[in-house]
Protein backbone atom coordinates (compact mmCIF):
# COMPACT_ATOMS: atom_id res chain seq x y z
CA UNK A 1 0.00 0.00 0.00
CA UNK A 2 1.05 3.23 -0.89
CA UNK A 3 -0.12 6.94 0.57
CA UNK A 4 0.89 9.84 -1.89
CA UNK A 5 -0.49 13.52 -0.86
CA UNK A 6 -0.98 16.31 -2.81
CA UNK A 7 -2.51 19.43 -2.73
CA UNK A 8 -0.55 21.19 0.04
CA UNK A 9 1.05 25.54 -0.80
CA UNK A 10 1.42 28.27 0.37
CA UNK A 11 -1.56 30.70 1.72
CA UNK A 12 -2.00 33.80 3.52
CA UNK A 13 -3.36 33.48 7.22
CA UNK A 14 -7.25 32.94 7.58
CA UNK A 15 -7.53 31.64 4.55
CA UNK A 16 -7.85 27.78 2.99
CA UNK A 17 -6.29 25.07 1.15
CA UNK A 18 -7.58 21.02 0.66
CA UNK A 19 -4.71 18.77 1.00
CA UNK A 20 -5.41 15.14 -0.31
CA UNK A 21 -4.36 11.50 -0.27
CA UNK A 22 -4.98 8.52 -2.36
CA UNK A 23 -4.02 5.22 -1.47
CA UNK A 24 -2.56 2.50 -3.98
CA UNK A 25 -2.94 -0.90 -3.40
CA UNK A 26 -5.78 -0.33 -1.56
CA UNK A 27 -5.58 -2.40 2.23
CA UNK A 28 -7.93 -5.37 2.56
CA UNK A 29 -10.74 -5.03 4.79
CA UNK A 30 -12.00 -1.32 7.01
CA UNK A 31 -8.79 1.06 7.65
CA UNK A 32 -8.76 4.15 9.37
CA UNK A 33 -6.92 6.82 7.73
CA UNK A 34 -5.40 10.24 9.49
CA UNK A 35 -3.62 13.35 9.27
CA UNK A 36 -0.26 14.15 11.12
CA UNK A 37 1.65 17.18 10.51
CA UNK A 38 5.24 18.32 11.51
CA UNK A 39 6.10 21.78 11.75
CA UNK A 40 10.29 23.12 11.61
CA UNK A 41 11.89 22.30 14.85
CA UNK A 42 8.74 20.36 15.90
CA UNK A 43 7.41 16.54 16.55
CA UNK A 44 5.03 15.80 14.51
CA UNK A 45 1.60 15.51 15.66
CA UNK A 46 -1.74 14.53 15.44
CA UNK A 47 -4.52 16.28 13.32
CA UNK A 48 -7.33 14.52 12.28
CA UNK A 49 -8.98 10.90 11.71
CA UNK A 50 -11.67 8.88 10.25
CA UNK A 51 -12.66 5.76 10.31
CA UNK A 52 -13.87 3.56 7.33
CA UNK A 53 -17.24 5.07 8.58
CA UNK A 54 -17.83 8.47 7.79
CA UNK A 55 -19.31 9.03 10.90
CA UNK A 56 -16.25 7.95 12.89
CA UNK A 57 -13.56 11.21 13.16
CA UNK A 58 -11.70 12.91 15.43
CA UNK A 59 -9.82 15.96 15.57
CA UNK A 60 -6.80 17.49 17.48
CA UNK A 61 -8.16 20.29 19.82
CA UNK A 62 -5.98 23.08 17.94
CA UNK A 63 -7.83 22.25 14.27
CA UNK A 64 -11.22 21.47 16.04
CA UNK A 65 -13.81 23.70 14.17
CA UNK A 66 -11.36 24.91 11.56
CA UNK A 67 -10.38 21.57 9.68
CA UNK A 68 -12.68 19.09 8.41
CA UNK A 69 -11.18 15.28 7.33
CA UNK A 70 -13.09 13.31 4.81
CA UNK A 71 -13.07 10.24 2.71
CA UNK A 72 -14.37 8.58 -0.50
CA UNK A 73 -14.10 4.89 -0.29
CA UNK A 74 -14.69 3.96 -3.29
CA UNK A 75 -11.73 6.25 -4.47
CA UNK A 76 -9.38 5.27 -1.85
CA UNK A 77 -8.81 9.08 -0.83
CA UNK A 78 -8.91 10.95 2.35
CA UNK A 79 -9.47 14.89 1.93
CA UNK A 80 -8.41 17.83 4.81
CA UNK A 81 -10.25 20.61 4.21
CA UNK A 82 -8.14 23.77 5.93
CA UNK A 83 -9.91 26.60 6.75
CA UNK A 84 -8.80 29.69 8.87
CA UNK A 85 -5.45 28.72 8.24
CA UNK A 86 -2.71 30.59 10.40
CA UNK A 87 0.87 30.41 10.29
CA UNK A 88 1.19 27.96 13.46
CA UNK A 89 -0.81 25.75 10.96
CA UNK A 90 2.49 25.62 8.73
CA UNK A 91 3.72 21.93 8.34
CA UNK A 92 4.49 19.13 6.20
CA UNK A 93 1.04 17.31 6.62
CA UNK A 94 1.23 13.71 6.30
CA UNK A 95 -1.36 11.17 5.58
CA UNK A 96 -1.53 7.70 7.33
CA UNK A 97 -3.43 4.42 7.54
CA UNK A 98 -4.08 1.56 10.13
CA UNK A 99 -6.58 -1.22 9.60
CA UNK A 100 -9.23 -1.01 12.56
CA UNK A 101 -10.16 2.23 14.55
CA UNK A 102 -8.86 5.69 14.58
CA UNK A 103 -5.91 6.44 17.31
CA UNK A 104 -4.11 9.43 17.50
CA UNK A 105 -1.36 7.97 18.42
CA UNK A 106 1.74 7.39 15.23
CA UNK A 107 3.01 4.19 16.17
CA UNK A 108 -0.48 2.73 15.20
CA UNK A 109 -0.67 3.70 11.96
CA UNK A 110 1.47 1.33 9.48
CA UNK A 111 1.28 3.42 6.31
CA UNK A 112 2.43 6.71 5.66
CA UNK A 113 3.07 9.17 2.74
CA UNK A 114 6.21 11.19 2.08
CA UNK A 115 4.13 14.68 3.17
CA UNK A 116 3.34 18.12 1.71
CA UNK A 117 4.37 21.18 2.39
CA UNK A 118 1.79 23.93 3.57
CA UNK A 119 3.11 26.86 4.13
CA UNK A 120 0.48 29.65 5.97
CA UNK A 121 2.10 33.52 5.63
CA UNK A 122 1.02 36.32 8.34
Amino acid sequence: VQLVEFGGGSVQAGGSLRVSCVASGRPSGDYSMAWFRQAPGKEREFVAASGWSVDETFYADSVKGRFTISRDNAKNKVYLQMNSLGPEDTAVYYCAAKYGSIFQTQRKYIYWGQGTQVTVSS
